[in-house]
């Protein structure tokens, strides 16, 4: 029987950006079985501990300017460290996630290119249009997803997704669930393969 992950994730957080195409390769190594979770980490920062960047005292902020430097450097990933649409919200392609979930397509292509849009791309997936263009781009039906992702029932799937993180203790983007294990952060791959492998 294959391991089972709950992957919570944002679409515009640059470690989600580093870790989910090394996280999808994991993936299809192992056959590992995922529940694809966009999460709405504006509900989750204010009851964890967490800070907007707009929050964050001067000393965090340059530090993780360094932290992002090192980490892409090492990984050989291209990233403007310094996006044009950041920080923006990512409630609408996170809702097309949803709805590709919902409608059995498999998500991880539709993932990877919202991450790239802003981190690479400078792209603004708070744009309808950029959005549509974007999940055409990667062989989704995009008229289905866009008009999935306008209906109070995704936006409310959204909402129980972001709800069931807090519940689960979730803090952080990227964070997998093995188990009930928690593992957060691009930087804890390596652990979650090793759990994965048990």
């Amino acid at each position: 029987m294959s391991k089972h992950v709950d992957y919570y994730l944002s679409l515009v957080s640059p470690y989600t950006y580093m870790g989910h195409e090394r996280f999808e390769a994991l993936v299809q190594k192992n056959g590992i079985e995922v529940a694809y979770k966009p999460t709405n980490y504006g509900k989750v920062f204010p009851v964890s501990g967490g800070l907007p960047l707009n929050k964050r005292p001067p000393q965090r902020l340059a530090y993780r300017m360094m932290e992002l430097r090192r980490w892409s450097a090492h990984l050989g990933i291209a990233m403007n460290l310094e996006p044009r649409h950041f920080p923006v919200p990512d409630a609408l392609p996170a809702r097309v996630v949803v709805s590709a979930v919902e409608q059995g397509a498999h998500p991880g292509k539709l993932i990877g290119a919202y991450l790239r849009a802003v981190w690479a791309e400078e792209r603004d997936v708070t744009d309808e249009a950029t959005v549509r263009a974007i999940a055409a781009e990667q062989g989704y039906d995009a008229d289905a997803l866009m008009e999935a992702a306008a209906r109070p029932e995704t936006e409310a799937a959204y909402d129980a997704i972001s709800q069931e993180a807090i519940d689960r203790g979730v803090f952080g983007a990227p964070t997998w669930i093995v188990d009930g294990e928690l593992f957060w952060g691009q930087d804890r791959l390596d652990f979650l393969e090793h759990a994965l492998a048990g």
